[in-house]
Order: structure tokens, then C-alpha cells, then sequence
């Protein structure tokens, strides 16, 4: 069967290029996978090119704006998951460029194709009674309850993601003074996190009870399932939405429908702007590269940004409450400025 150019690049650029030579981790080229099986469905399902049939002069500019808004129109795919699947196509025509200049200025077109714009959402994270409401629904009398409170008290106190946390292996523990958690992140970095008293109590406690706390256990997943093997992200998302449906029973207004690790997240590290602490620190506690990462969270809390107005202003006037937070129609007035 004839090997197409397009189909011995692609397979050199996941084979060689990403893991080899850019050092791409295996959760991006995972991604990166999946975007081109969407992308050879679609040269298939709308061009009618069959994927051993693709070849190279056929990646045009205007095929890839095509495939870009048939993933946003046919396949439903937000602006975000579009964006994700445009940073791959360019990450793969970056790759191209150097393996056939000859095609060099169609390429150059396709990367100038414009990232897609998108409203931010507003951060949802959980308040301080939404929170004690949530770990409130946890029977730390049974041994899978105890587990459970360990592992929402890890993403509560520690701030950290989803893949963080399944990965956590004992031996990643430290409990001696001063008690710290080794984690390994997004892009391959590590970074230390210290634990809470707090934290370090329910840990031991649950270490004990597992068993963990043997020299031949170091190696062995901090977490586990009931079938005794690595969490999944879907199981650690089942456990977290467990127990916010039992507490939304109590009281649906302190905790959303779609509760999930991330949310629990972006609640850490709201409590710590919200308690004053450097975003210099926050960004390193939560693994962001940049700090403008960490910067949503600043903007998140408009009433910090009165509070510091006001200090910076209380001998000139006396403190009073901002007028748009008594009048509704004002507010609303503010919300609408800008997009009008």
C-alpha cells in the first residue's frame, strides 16, 4: 500500500518530533492525537479524502479555517476546545515548515489564522459555608469515607489539579517537619507544596488505616480505587460530585450542580487572594507558569479592589458603601458600560 508524505510526517512528528525532540509530555500529545483523528474524519466525512489519501498540498489555509468551524458548528466544540485543537494543527505545521519549504508560504498562512476570541466566564468556586457543607456529607467512620475526606482535604488545602493528584505516590509524602508534598505537574515540572497540620493529621490517619505507612508501600499510589488500582480523573470526579449531590440536598445554594475538582481549585486559590497573599505565591502553590494565570483570580474579587481604593483614601473621605452595590439599577447600568 503507497505511504503518502502527509501520513510518514504525521506519524514522524508523534513518533520522533513531539516525544523526542520538543519533549512533549504524554497527556499533550495525547490531545494532539485526537485532534488529528477529528481532522482526518473531517477530510473524510466533508472532502470526501479518504486518511491514506491526504497529501500535503492539500493542508491549504482554507481547509484548516473549514476544519476549525466544522469543529465549532457540526461537532458542537466551544471556543476553548477549538482553540486547544488550533494550537495542535499549528504545533504540527511548525514541524512542517522545516520538512518541506516548498510550501512554506501556505503554511505561514495557516498560522496567521487568528486564535478565536471567547468571554470568560465568571470563576465558580465554593464559599466558606459551601465548603464545611460539602466535607460536612463525608462519613470518616468508614474506611472508604476516610479516604474520600483525604483526598477533597488535599485538593482544599493544596490547590491541586486533577492529574496531580492521581499520580501522588506515597513515597511523595513527607511528614516530617516541615511536612511537604512533592507534586509532579503540567510540562514535566515539579514543585514542592507544604501541608497544613490540619492535613497532616487526616494523612497520617488515613495511611494508617491503608496500610501505606510500610517501607514496601513507598511505591504505591497514595489513592486508590475500589479495585485496588489508580484513580482515574473519572473516578475522582464521580467522588467529588457524590458528595456535592448529597449536600446540595441541604442546601443547593451553597454548592453548584457541576462541582468539580477544578472548582474546588479555583476555591483555594480564591481564599488565599482573599486573604491577602502574594500572587507570586499562589502561582507557585497552583503550578501556573506565569502569574497572569494567577491574575484571574485578583480580578475575580471587585470588593479588593474597593477595600484598597478605600484605604488608600480614608483620610480624604469617610468610608462608605459603593453606591452600585445598593442601587440595582446602577449596577446594571455598570455591568452593560463596557459592551456598550
Amino acid at each position: 500500500m503507497k505511504t503518502t508524505q502527509f501520513a510518514k510526517y504525521l506519524n514522524k512528528f508523534f513518533t520522533i518530533y513531539l516525544p523526542n525532540i520538543k519533549g512533549t509530555t504524554p497527556a499533550t500529545i495525547d490531545s494532539y492525537r485526537y485532534t488529528f483523528i477529528l481532522f482526518l474524519t473531517y477530510m473524510e466525512q466533508e472532502k470526501g479524502i479518504k486518511p491514506d489519501s491526504i497529501e500535503i498540498n492539500e493542508i491549504t489555509v482554507k481547509i484548516i479555517i473549514s476544519f476549525f468551524d466544522w469543529l465549532q458548528i457540526k461537532r458542537n466544540n466551544s471556543i476553548i476546545t477549538r482553540n486547544q485543537r488550533h494550537a495542535a494543527m499549528n504545533s504540527f505545521i511548525k514541524y512542517m515548515m522545516y520538512e518541506f519549504p516548498e510550501y512554506l508560504i501556505e503554511f505561514q498562512k495557516i498560522l496567521e489564522i487568528p486564535i478565536k476570541k471567547y468571554h470568560h466566564k465568571e470563576i465558580s468556586y465554593l464559599k466558606t459555608e459551601g465548603v464545611k457543607l460539602l466535607f460536612d456529607q463525608i462519613d470518616v467512620n468508614i474506611r472508604e469515607g476516610l479516604r474520600d475526606y483525604a483526598i477533597l482535604t488535599f485538593f482544599y488545602t493544596t490547590g491541586i489539579r486533577v492529574s496531580e493528584l492521581i499520580n501522588i505516590k506515597v513515597k511523595n509524602i513527607s511528614l516530617h517537619y516541615p511536612p511537604t508534598l512533592i507534586v509532579h505537574g503540567k510540562g514535566q515540572r515539579s514543585r514542592y507544596i507544604p501541608l497544613l497540620k490540619r492535613t497532616v493529621e487526616i494523612l497520617q490517619n488515613y495511611i494508617t488505616t491503608y496500610n501505606l505507612d510500610k517501607e514496601n508501600s513507598l511505591n504505591d499510589w497514595l489513592f486508590k480505587n475500589h479495585m485496588r488500582q489508580q484513580f482515574t480523573r473519572q473516578g475522582i470526579n464521580y467522588i467529588v460530585q457524590k458528595y456535592a449531590n448529597l449536600a446540595r440536598i441541604e442546601n443547593k445554594e451553597l454548592v453548584p450542580k457541576d462541582l468539580s475538582p477544578h472548582k474546588i481549585r479555583h476555591t483555594t486559590a480564591m481564599e488565599l487572594v482573599n486573604s491577602g497573599v502574594d500572587l507570586i505565591y499562589i502561582r507557585d502553590l497552583l503550578g501556573h507558569v506565569s502569574v497572569k494565570s494567577t491574575e484571574i483570580y485578583a480580578k475575580a474579587d471587585s470588593s479588593k479592589k474597593r477595600e484598597a481604593i478605600e484605604a488608600a483614601s480614608k483620610d480624604i473621605v469617610k468610608k462608605e458603601k459603593a453606591q452600585w452595590e445598593k442601587n440595582f439599577k446602577l449596577k446594571e447600568w455598570l455591568k452593560g458600560f463596557n459592551r456598550r
